[in-house]
């Protein structure tokens, strides 16, 4: 099986809910929205909340999903580079979350009784999916942590209306040790997955990538790098975050949207 990997900046050849109607939406896809509160309906109806992002004119819309213990906040500074780039984001709050970055306004709000594990924010997820299918863009799916992994098998579900993954430092974090890979070996998108530079996340990360038919996964393994999407936060990865974007920017670049 042939894949793209690339090291630093250089390439080398080598049962959910059903879905529910989405929430009322408080944002449009005009330039002013930049930066607003939305609130929106996960598959099972919790409430999520998010902050939307908005390109004048978008190529795509990114939705940009925290890892653990952390909240939308982790795309504060990622979300306005991808709207100079021409894509619309949507950074929101998952049931299983933290204040690592700002206050996750999705568990403070939750209703008593609502499952908030990881593997039950995947509900979320295809909310979000469902959420971003009134802007008739193409869609393209981007996790940190526990989300890289979630965003392979929500890929594979909506194939009509997912056109591309990025996994930042995924793994089996599941109770089925084998869910991410099988995921994997059906996703049928470009996928960019990358990891902290780490011998443990690189050995994850590959796992993952081999699984991926052939042509479609882009292993970047960074010289410099942390661990999810803080890896293109300057503050947490001095040393790797202006490659590690670069890195980035080319597979969307190569796109077909």
């Amino acid at each position: 099986m042939k894949k793209a990997v690339l090291l630093a900046a250089a390439a080398i050849t080598a049962c959910h809910a059903p879905p529910a109607q989405p929430a009322t939406n408080t944002a449009s896809a005009s330039p002013d929205a930049v930066g607003k509160t939305v609130w929106l309906r996960a598959a099972d109806n919790l409430d999520i909340s998010g902050t939307y992002y908005a390109a004048a004119d978008p190529k795509a819309i990114i939705l940009l999903f925290h890892q653990a213990g952390s909240s939308k906040d982790e795309y504060a500074t990622i979300a306005p580079k991808l709207v100079a780039a021409g894509y619309s984001a949507l950074a929101f709050d998952q049931r299983a979350g933290g204040a690592m970055y700002g206050t996750n306004e999705t568990i403070a709000h939750m209703p008593d009784g609502w499952k908030h594990s990881m593997e039950d924010a995947q509900a979320d997820l295809e909310g979000a999916v469902r959420w971003a299918g009134q802007f008739g863009k193409p869609i393209i799916l981007w996790g940190s942590s526990y989300s890289a992994s979630l965003v392979i098998p929500v890929a594979t579900m909506h194939p009509d209306r997912v056109k591309a993954v990025l996994s930042f430092s995924p793994g089996e974090y599941f109770a089925d040790p084998h869910r991410i890979g099988a995921a994997a070996a059906r996703i049928g998108v470009p996928i960019f997955i990358t990891s902290a530079a780490t011998p443990d996340e690189e050995a994850k990360a590959a796992a993952i990538a081999g699984r991926v038919p052939d042509h479609l996964a882009t292993l970047y393994v960074p010289r410099a790098g942390v661990h999810g999407s803080s890896t293109l936060i300057e503050a947490k990865d001095p040393d790797g975050a202006q490659a590690n974007w670069a890195a980035v920017m080319a597979f969307l670049g190569k796109l077909s949207l």
